[in-house]
């Protein structure tokens, strides 16, 4: 129940449940009824949140890109050496929380509905990551395939290890550090000389 919070903690609590629901139950199944009453308000109330279920999901995506288009520009404000490969991807990976994982877990169990809205808000994160794979591939000592596809593995380790826990007992903090060590192998391998 949501109780007296501010707006933006009222949209955050709207965005978390109906992520929760949209995973279990999926992004078509589930109604702004459910949503609502989950959170203990009247549907008008969620209304005056978000028109619908696709704006809760715009705004949630928009807000992960909004995080990677910032880490591109803190990118381009670094002294650009290779030291700023290890500081850029863990500056993604440690950004997620339990939180961010259920959006991970949503897009995985949902992979065609982000792609139905107009003005895709998924393709802003993906071209955002592979600008920002570009710009740090500029900087690896070896700039081959396997190098650069290295690197994005490094990068998104979240994704793997979220996909990997499938199904499994792990917990969310499992999952976070597993995909923080698996970065870090990664990178270690990469910038290793020799």
């Amino acid at each position: 129940m949501i109780g007296r919070r501010s707006g933006p903690a009222t949209r955050a609590a709207i965005q978390r449940v109906a992520l929760e629901l949209f995973t279990k139950k999926g992004y078509e199944a589930t109604s702004l009824r459910e949503i609502a009453d989950e959170l203990g308000i009247q549907k008008p109330s969620l209304y005056y949140h978000f028109k619908g279920k696709e704006d809760i999901l715009r705004a949630l995506l928009d807000e992960r890109g909004d995080e990677a288009e910032q880490l591109l520009e803190w990118i381009s404000r670094q002294p650009q050496r290779p030291e700023l490969i290890r500081a850029a991807v863990l500056r993604w990976v440690q950004s997620f929380s339990a939180e961010k994982l259920r959006g991970i877990r949503f897009l995985s169990a949902n992979p065609l509905v982000a792609r139905t809205f107009e003005g895709r808000t998924d393709d802003r994160i993906g071209s955002t990551l592979n600008q920002l794979i570009d710009a740090l591939a500029g900087l690896l000592p070896d700039r081959s395939p396997a190098k650069v596809l290295q690197l994005r593995m490094a990068l998104l380790s979240i994704n793997a290890a979220v996909d990997a826990a499938t199904s499994t007992p792990f917990t969310d903090e499992d999952i976070l550090a597993a995909a923080n060590a698996g970065a870090i192998a990664q990178i270690d391998a990469l910038l290793a000389t020799g």
